[in-house]
């Protein structure tokens, strides 16, 4: 009896080493970033089996001035849920409150903090992707362009993002006939628009910061692959600039595919009307499986 407390302080010290430290399953509000005492938040989803798991940083769009972690991005969530990724869904600072390039700093936050927590939550740190919709393609488009050792990733999903401001800005102006000009006008009205990267006009100097802010600008040699998504009746994001962005990266010898949602219209959710328009759930799937190497 007296070996009893000795034996059970030695069982609770080694006990840790040997019980899975797997976190698995849904946990919602998971802080990943404090900038200027804002709490920044995440979602995760986590598979139940042995992994590790590879894994999906989604980043939703809302014109830069609103959405949430759960706003817009749920038919992707599905998507990589079924097909047993692992994902975290963030939030990040929105305008008018922020502008360029802040919320990009979140993304990258988001990446940092995801990789140095990818193990505990049973997640590949070397199969992780970088996924956004609309204005939050632009922010993973970006990041991916501007890629530090610290913030790369093994592969970036873009749906429908502007990845040339300059082009998608003068589109608007010159031929407004195109596009929801409603929808836009009220995201420049809070914050949105050319006014996210503080800009009034579409002037010389107003072209050129849009150009000096545009992904497909900074395409360069030995980024990770790039897969894009794209409606082709998109009446807020101009489909053009999706091909135009993989030329840009084929040129450079860098892998970037296509997948067009023939008259596809703004938003993933809009697609979910049209069985055949759902093609790009299993070409999703497979890119990534491929992309990332998966073991299945």
């Amino acid at each position: 009896m007296r070996l009893l407390p000795a034996i059970l302080a030695a069982t609770l010290l080694v006990a840790p080493v040997f019980a899975p430290f797997v976190l698995a399953g849904d946990k919602t509000d998971v802080e990943y970033s404090r900038p200027n005492g804002t709490p920044l938040l995440l979602d995760i989803h986590v598979p139940e089996g042995k992994g590790p798991f590879p894994g999906v940083i989604v980043v939703h769009g809302g014109g830069f001035d609103q959405g949430t972690k759960k706003s817009y991005v749920g038919p992707v969530l599905d998507v990589l849920t079924k097909a047993n990724f692992a994902w975290f869904s963030i939030d990040y600072r929105l305008a008018p409150a922020a502008r360029f390039p802040q919320p990009v700093e979140d993304v990258n936050s988001a990446i940092k903090w995801v990789k140095a927590n990818a193990k505990a939550w049973n997640v590949d740190p070397a199969k992780l992707a970088l996924l956004g919709e609309s204005a939050g393609a632009y922010l993973i488009t970006y990041a991916a362009t501007h890629e530090t050792p610290e913030t790369r990733l093994a592969a970036t999903v873009d749906f429908y993002g502007p990845t040339d401001y300059e082009k998608q800005a003068t589109l608007r102006r010159d031929h407004p006939e195109r596009f929801d000009m409603a929808s836009a006008n009220r995201h420049l009205a809070n914050g949105g628009g050319i006014r996210y990267f503080g800009l009034e006009t579409l002037d010389e100097k107003g072209l050129a910061r849009l150009r000096e802010v545009s992904a497909i600008h900074a395409v360069h040699k030995g980024m990770a692959p790039f897969l894009i998504i794209h409606g082709t009746a998109d009446e807020q994001v101009a489909f053009e600039l999706s091909p135009a962005m993989c030329d840009a990266m084929k040129k450079v010898g860098a892998a970037c595919d296509l997948i067009p949602i023939q008259g596809g219209k703004h938003g993933m959710g809009s697609w979910e009307k049209d069985p055949a328009m759902s093609h790009w759930k299993p070409e999703l799937v497979a890119w990534l499986k491929n992309t990332l190497k998966t073991d299945d």
